[in-house]
């Protein structure tokens, strides 16, 4: 009950963040768009699973006919891919707009947010075709007990799955679990290029960095350890989430705390994911524009470099005979010509 009500506050917090983000400047970044998204559905995640699994334990009965038992089923896994398609969708679309502009992405950087929509759309219609099958093998504990033909089950509080046939559960097995372990190498692999490239970032620019005498880490740092967090609290939930779960779907008659615990770990991700979304999204935005503002400086300098050049060029001249004028202006201009070179590289690669 506790985390049920955290989850929903966090994540309506954060629904309401931006939803006023959007009433206000009336306008939403794609990864706002990507974040809602990603709210609605570990906040239909929660009110699925745990909402119903509380009346449950207060001693409520047979609450819930055979269709709405499958309708909740259904709706929850609907939410859970979702979230997890949203969550592969934000890491990957991050790692292609963090990278450098001489980088392979460098195409991808510009079309990305044009498919951002496209693909959120796309993930909805993925789920919402793929579990169609799985309310077929979900009844209401009532219809359950009172069928005796029915011999293979899982009691769940208020539903049961039916291991109506093999087939049809291996077929929802690899129709699920493929999808949820691609996404999630995907993340993982998205995550650890964020780590990278922010490295990378933080050792190039460390030369046009005053000297911070601060204890406080840098921006770079606070996001790699904002990113690892959040990869480490994926990885940890959904793993063993997963991992229970296909114990449950193989192995009937299962201990009814394992089936708790298997719901309370589910909603682990949904309920947590939100406040480390809120940390993660200020430090990462502080980090793009900490690498925006590099690049402005970059530029600058050398702008400034060249006009500063210029001008000792010209009171250089007035202090040389007309002998040497075109040897030190030849010099002159193969140092400036080189050292532009340099900051145009610098700028590049940031």
């Amino acid at each position: 009950f506790f985390l049920t009500v955290i989850g929903i506050l966090g994540n309506f917090s954060l629904l309401y963040h931006y939803l006023s983000l959007y009433h206000i400047h009336h306008r939403l970044r794609d990864t706002d768009l990507i974040l809602i998204h990603m709210t609605l559905a570990n906040s239909l995640t929660i009110l699925s699973k745990a909402v119903p699994k509380t009346m449950g334990a207060l001693g409520l009965k047979d609450f819930i006919s055979d269709f709405g038992c499958k309708i909740i089923f259904y709706f929850e896994r609907v939410a859970r891919g979702q979230s997890i398609g949203t969550t592969c969708l934000l890491s990957v679309y991050q790692t292609i707009m963090i990278s450098p502009m001489n980088s392979c992405w460098k195409e991808l950087k510009v079309r990305a947010p044009k498919y951002v929509g496209c693909s959120l759309s796309l993930c909805w219609i993925l789920y919402i075709l793929v579990n169609f099958i799985f309310p077929t093998y979900v009844s209401s504990v009532s219809v359950i007990w009172g069928s005796k033909d029915i011999k293979e089950k899982t009691d769940l509080k208020y539903c049961s799955t039916v291991d109506h046939n093999k087939i049809l559960g291996s077929l929802y097995m690899a129709l699920v679990v493929f999808p949820e372990v691609l996404f999630s190498v995907l993340i993982i692999w998205s995550s650890g290029s964020m780590v990278f490239i922010l490295f990378r970032h933080k050792h190039r620019v460390q030369h046009i960095r005053r000297t911070n005498l601060s204890p406080r880490s840098s921006a770079e740092s606070r996001a790699t350890q904002s990113i690892l967090l959040l990869l480490s609290t994926f990885v940890f939930f959904h793993t063993l989430s997963s991992m229970l779960s296909i114990y449950l779907a193989l192995y009937q008659n299962s201990n009814k705390w394992l089936v708790k615990i298997t719901n309370l770990i589910s909603l682990g991700f949904p309920s947590v994911s939100p406040f480390l979304l809120m940390s993660r999204e200020s430090t990462l935005c502080r980090v793009f524009s900490a690498c925006i503002r590099t690049r402005k400086s970059l530029a600058l300098m050398r702008n400034m470099y060249v006009i500063d050049s210029h001008r000792f060029l010209v009171e250089e001249f007035s202090k040389v005979p007309e002998s040497q004028v075109a040897r030190k202006t030849s010099c002159l201009q193969r140092a400036l010509i080189n050292i532009s070179d340099y900051f145009k590289t610098a700028e590049n690669k940031n």
